[in-house]
């Protein structure tokens, strides 16, 4: 139960997948990293670079940072949406995170696709917005929502890999682009997946993949789905880089690390932690929302008593550990409400992740982590317009003070 309610869900060239940012960082092939702080690794993963006529290792986290064209320091978002927001109190975050939501066809609404007229033109409109604003653009692709189903509908996957392939287009003709791309691989997917087999063998669930040009000879397995995810952008978009979102549902850290190794997370530029997507009191609401439906909890910021933040952090330390490579880590989802005594009502409920995470954010620094990227997960909760100002204030003091170093 605890790895349940650590992790939160979604809300609503050549074909070689090691050719990302960890070529760039020296992980395991000995090349030197991008640049010349002289910060090293501390992990047991080795995320430093190697070394090249006794220049010192850089750290994967400042390499990733710095090719991001950011301050090197661990870098705040937030969701694209609230924009207008930002601009009234002054916020100017790093990252801004967009959905790009379901399948032309499949399910309710319109997929991402069909949003502005030509397909796909939303996301150039989201981007330009973006660095218009001075932020990196993350894309959360979440086409398949956590339905495992249709992996094996020649219609659905034409449609599922015929849009990936336009995003990743979309997104080597963006003109202009300051900095790469970030995307977040298919939050909740992951999870469904572990639940399917108790051995969570992502090689034995059978799935549509390798009739794809760019990922002729994977597998045709939900690992195949997702090493074909990795590479495809390598080869259509290496402004890309792409980050896979583990879901701790039903499985521990090793067991979901193992999973995950086998869809090519390892291969990724980065790892996605869900903090979560909702806020802690709107779980101990009575009644419940629709959205809210799990066990009541609170993280315990003193991490005397479970679920607390010590532990969500060794977590991910620990899945970190097992899928190998040293990969930096962006929290992603992070609720926005306030600390409070009462659960709170619509739009108001509380919760302590903003207040622990940036007053202390060196911690986060410290397990490797490059950003922290906060946003509502539901219609409901807690946002910019509703937390009497408490990101700008605690944002603008966690700048004051320099940013956490990165690790």
């Amino acid at each position: 139960m605890l790895s349940m309610l650590l992790c939160g869900c979604g809300g609503g060239g050549g074909g070689n997948q090691g050719s990302g940012l960890a070529g760039l960082f020296g992980l395991g092939n000995g090349s030197q990293g991008s640049n010349g702080t002289g910060q090293s690794g501390g992990g047991t993963s080795g995320t430093g670079g190697g070394t090249d006529g006794g220049a010192s290792p850089v750290a994967a986290t400042t390499a990733l940072v710095t090719k991001l064209g950011k301050p090197a320091r661990m870098l705040l978002g937030l969701s694209s949406g609230e924009i207008d927001q930002m601009k009234s109190q002054n916020i100017h975050p790093d990252i801004m995170d967009t959905y790009l939501v379901g399948v032309e066809g499949y399910g309710p609404g319109h997929s991402w696709v069909a949003w502005n007229s030509p397909d796909g033109a939303y996301l150039t409109y989201t981007e330009q917005i973006n660095q218009a604003y001075g932020a990196i653009s993350m894309f959360t692709l979440y086409q398949m929502q956590g339905d495992l189903s249709r992996i094996n509908d020649a219609t659905f996957m034409n449609k599922y890999w015929g849009q990936t392939r336009l995003m990743y287009q979309l997104i080597a003709g963006l003109p202009d682009l300051r900095g790469p791309v970030l995307i977040n691989l298919e939050p909740d997917f992951w999870g469904f997946l572990a639940a399917k087999r108790p051995d969570h063998d992502a090689t034995q669930v059978p799935a549509l993949v390798n009739d794809q040009p760019e990922c002729a000879g994977l597998p045709n397995t939900a690992a195949g789905l997702g090493q074909c995810l990795v590479q495809m952008g390598r080869q259509i978009a290496p402004k890309a880089l792409v980050g896979f979102p583990p879901s701790f549902w039903s499985g521990t850290a090793a067991e979901i690390g193992a999973q995950m190794r086998a869809v090519g997370a390892d291969k990724a530029d980065f790892i996605v932690a869900q903090t979560s997507d909702r806020d802690a009191g709107c779980f101990e609401a009575d009644p419940q929302p629709a959205e809210c439906t799990k066990p009541a909890y609170y993280w315990d910021a003193s991490n005397k008593k479970s679920p607390n933040f010590h532990d969500s952090q060794k977590q991910i330390s620990d899945y970190r550990a097992v899928l190998g490579n040293g990969l930096p880590i962006l929290w992603w989802q992070t609720p926005m409400g306030v600390p409070s005594d009462t659960p709170g009502s619509d739009l108001h409920y509380r919760d302590n992740r903003v207040d622990y995470m940036l007053r202390n954010a060196q911690e986060y620094g410290d397990i490797h982590t490059f950003a922290i990227v906060f946003s509502p997960g539901g219609k409901v909760q807690t946002s910019l317009a509703t937390d009497g100002g408490q990101f700008a204030r605690l944002s603008g003091q966690y700048l004051a003070r320099g940013g956490a170093a990165l690790k």
